[in-house]
């Protein structure tokens, strides 16, 4: 394929994403696939159950902005990377702001976190419910970027960790997502992801679903090249842990989009035999060369 040809793929790709997100940030009970159920998560009302499922605790919850969390989540990035006070933290494809309001308690009013998102309605909700944050909690540490995860607004070596929740995924070019995540690090920074990943390809009419991509599942990499594409990325001390149980609570939340997969895979599959939840912690090294420059911290 040109480059030219590749390129106006991944542009149709994104414009599909953004259309999906867009519509979930103007209607929080819409979804790309089906009303009332979010593209990557549980319907509204179930939000906060499926966030405390996946270990986000009662106070996380309690201190968010209303609306902040429309049960976009397939994992809890910031209990991964261990915030501490003071650290800058980048979180990619930040929606309404979940992550990034309870990275921010985390870091502390000498620390910062920021959120990049593509999606102008969902920068727009997360900047909304800046106010409410700094109302709960007195912290004036949280800013909200649009920008695109392949190419981010943020400067080289300035992050001590980088979160992402359910969102890699859906980028056209990861292998670029994470030479970014590589570049804006500082060198020993590390990467805490919760991501949708595949164990074994999917079956060609589950791939041809437009849900499907905008709802986490289409786009996925397995599990192997996700793997590859952070050392790749020139990262370390890589650690891949599979949470194949994910998808089969969405199918006891009625999600109708993984009752419409488990529809279309061979008789007898379920949707954990090919659909994961996939937790990615890994490092910068402390010297860590890109190109021909090498930098220590």
């Amino acid at each position: 394929m040109s480059t030219i040809l590749a390129g106006e793929q991944n542009d149709s790709v994104r414009k599909l994403v953004r259309e999906g997100y867009t519509k979930i940030a103007q209607e929080t009970s819409a979804s790309c696939c089906s009303s009332g159920v979010s593209c990557c998560g549980s319907a509204p009302q179930d939000a906060d159950k499926l966030a405390r499922e996946l270990g986000y605790t009662v106070e996380d919850l309690k201190a968010l902005p209303e609306g902040a969390n429309m049960g976009l989540s397939c994992g809890n990035p910031a209990a991964l990377a261990a915030l501490k006070p003071g650290e800058t933290v980048l979180d990619l494809g930040s929606g309404g702001g979940f992550d990034v309001f309870i990275a921010g308690r985390k870091v502390g009013e000498t620390g910062r976190a920021i959120g990049v998102d593509m999606t102008p309605e969902m920068l727009g909700k997360a900047r909304n419910n800046i106010a409410g944050y700094r109302k709960e909690t007195n912290l004036d540490n949280v800013e909200f970027r649009l920008g695109e995860i392949e190419h981010l607004p943020v400067a080289d070596n300035s992050v001590d960790a980088i979160i992402s929740n359910c969102v890699i995924n859906l980028s056209p070019d990861k292998t670029q997502v994470w030479s970014e995540m590589a570049r804006v690090l500082k060198p020993g920074g590390r990467v805490a992801v919760s991501d949708m990943a595949l164990v074994k390809p999917l079956p060609p009419e589950v791939m041809k679903m437009v849900e499907a991509l905008v709802g986490c599942v289409a786009g996925a990499a397995l599990v192997s090249e996700t793997g590859r594409m952070a050392r790749e990325a020139g990262l370390t001390d890589i650690v891949l842990k599979v949470k194949s149980d994910y998808t089969e609570a969405m199918l006891d939340f009625e999600d109708p989009l993984y009752k419409k997969i488990i529809e279309l895979l061979p008789a007898g599959a379920k949707t954990s035999d090919y659909i994961t939840s996939l937790e990615v912690q890994a490092l910068k090294p402390k010297e860590a060369c890109c190109g021909n420059d090498c930098c220590e911290s």
